[in-house]
Order: structure tokens, then sequence, then C-alpha cells
């Protein structure tokens, strides 16, 4: 394939990004180049962009991109040749396998240090991207692509079930209604809860919970009155106040879990309340392999039906219109996709 090339959405520096060819990238020993179906854009892609990510979780110049679906175009040295045109997904933190965290299962906790495919190594906002083989996830045939790409968020939904633990007849509540909550809601449906109640300001998004399985909803106001209320609650939207609101819904040895993203200044959560409440508080960051896993036969035996998030598909040439949709403040803008 002497000559070919592939784009690649390239932000070298915050606030700054051209559309390049380059040479069509090889996989070295134990990677394999795939070609990208589709790649969603979260918030932590506008941060990125906008130089508000962590300096510690982002290397610039870099391709975005850490959601995405496609098909592997090719092996390295050491590859099973059977991956070839298999749809897949990949697992973006790039954990090395050996250290005590990995060796536990832990692998978004790995010791070796930071790297994730989007932030510290090139992502998906192009045409191909390389990975290492042993972080693929292969796909059924015939799989909605253009919904595999949420498998990244999905992953940390399953992360957050797999520490909530939740049972049957369960009174359970969702805090936000963006991608996450939404996944959690569907996910969460399927364990079979007494309620499933989502807070959310949006009245769309609201309306959008009912239909993916919770049973009613809330706004932040309206649930003060549930104070105390729930056996499980899932925190999803990484707001400044909601890690201590969600605490606050959980009833005396009830289960939180906090998988938002919440940046410096957030409200803490009141000692006091933990203490006396026997409340158990897990946090989530980011996606172990085991969830990947989990993630994947979800949405591959139909419990996890993500498509219907997407509300928007974007050329790569069109990126930095389709970024600015991402945390606009639009309620009917939902996942947002780039489709090289």
């Amino acid at each position: 394939m002497s000559g070919a090339s592939s784009r690649a959405i390239v932000v070298e520096r915050p606030g700054a990004h051209r559309l390049v060819a380059r040479e069509l990238p090889a996989p070295g020993p134990g990677e394999v180049r795939v070609r990208v179906a589709a790649a969603g854009i979260c918030l932590s892609d506008r941060e990125l962009y906008e130089g508000r990510r962590a300096p510690g979780y982002v290397r610039y110049p870099v391709v975005p991109g850490h959601e995405w679906s496609g098909t592997v175009e090719a092996a390295g040295d050491g590859v099973d040749p059977a991956l070839l045109g298999r749809p897949c997904v990949a697992e973006g933190f790039r954990s090395c396998g050996t250290c005590e965290r990995c060796r536990y299962g832990e692998t978004s906790l790995c010791a070796a240090g930071y790297a994730e495919t989007g932030f510290t190594e090139p992502g998906a906002f192009a045409d191909h991207l390389v990975v290492p083989a042993r972080l693929l996830h292969p796909l059924p045939e015939g799989v909605d692509l253009r919904a595999a790409a949420l498998l990244e968020p999905a992953a940390v939904v399953a992360a957050a079930v797999r520490a909530g633990r939740p049972r049957p007849g369960e009174r359970t509540a969702v805090v936000g209604a963006g991608t996450l909550g939404l996944l959690a809601v569907q996910w969460l449906a399927a364990s079979s809860p007494a309620e499933l109640t989502v807070v959310d300001p949006r009245s769309e998004r609201a309306a959008r919970a009912l239909a993916f399985g919770a049973t009613r909803t809330l706004t932040p106001s309206e649930a003060d009155g549930d104070t105390g209320r729930f056996d499980l609650v899932v925190e999803t939207a990484g707001a400044p106040t909601t890690a201590a609101s969600s605490c606050l819904l959980a009833r005396r040895g009830g289960r939180v879990v906090l998988t938002g993203m919440f940046a410096a200044g957030a409200t803490g959560i009141d000692p006091v309340h933990l203490s006396v409440s026997q409340l158990e508080v897990r946090s989530v960051f980011g996606a172990s392999s085991a969830a990947w896993a989990d993630a994947v036969r979800a949405l591959t035996l139909g419990l996890l039906d993500p498509a219907p998030l997407v509300t928007h598909t974007f050329p790569l040439e069109r990126f930095g219109e389709a970024l600015a949709l991402v945390g606009g403040g639009d309620p009917a803008t939902g996942k947002v996709l780039l489709r090289p």
C-alpha cells in the first residue's frame, strides 16, 4: 500500500487544530491498524481542545479520540491473523499488565503511569489508528459500529455497576442524564429495580431517561424531598454539587458510586453524614479490562443499545463545528460522532 495516506485531526496546542494527510500508519510488533468507523466526541475532548485538561493527562500535539469503533485492517508481527477484517473496539488505557494494580485486574489504575489513546497517544479522530492488539475487544460480525463507538462510556458505566452491585427490588437513582447517565439507566433497568429515578434539571433529558427505562424523573430541587430514600445512587454528572447531593439521596447503609469527573472546588462530601449514615462510597476512574468485557457482552446480547443516544454525525472536515456542539448547552444534543 505504498503511497497510501491517512487523514487525522491534530490538536497542536490548545485552540489550534488542523486536518492533516499523513503516511498510512504501519502496525509494529504486537499492534494492529484499525480503520475507524466512528468516533465519539465527549466533554473531555473539548477540555483537551481548550487547554483545560490537567497537564499530566494530555500531551500536545495529539490526535484526540478515545471513544471509537472500527475494523482491523492490518496486523503486525506476532498478532493473530484471524483478527484481520474483524470489527472491534479497544481499551483506551495503555496499561502495562505487570504492575501490582494490573495484576489485581485494576488496569485503569496502572502504576506504570498514565497513557491513554486520544490524550497521550494518537486517537481516533482519523481515518486509521494503531493500537496494541492485546487491548482489542473483537465484536460480532454485523454489529452496528455506530452504536459500538459508545462502548468506551458504556465500559465506564459497567465499572460503576460492578462497584454498585445492584440487586433486584432495590430503589435506585441515577444523578445526571447525559451519555453516562442514560447508559446507566439502560443498564440498571436490566437489574429489575423496584424504582429507577433519574435526577436532572433538563426536561428533554428526563424524557429520554424514561424511554431508556427510568420509572420517574426529578429536578434537583424536587429530589431534595427524596433525601435518604435510595439503596443505590449512581452519580454521572460531575457537576460541582452532585457528589455531595448524591450521598444525601442514599439511605443509611446505602451505596453511592461516583463516575463524574469533578473539577477542583467541587462541594465536599459531609464527613459527619458519611459516618452517621454508614454509607459505602466508591469512585470510578475509567474502566478496567473486565468492565470493557462486560460492556461488549451487554451490547452483543442486546442489553445495551447506545444507538439512540447519537444525535449528530459529522465528517472529519467539520471537526470544529462538531466540537462546538458538545457542551454547548443545547439539551437536544446527545452524542456527537465523527465518521471518517
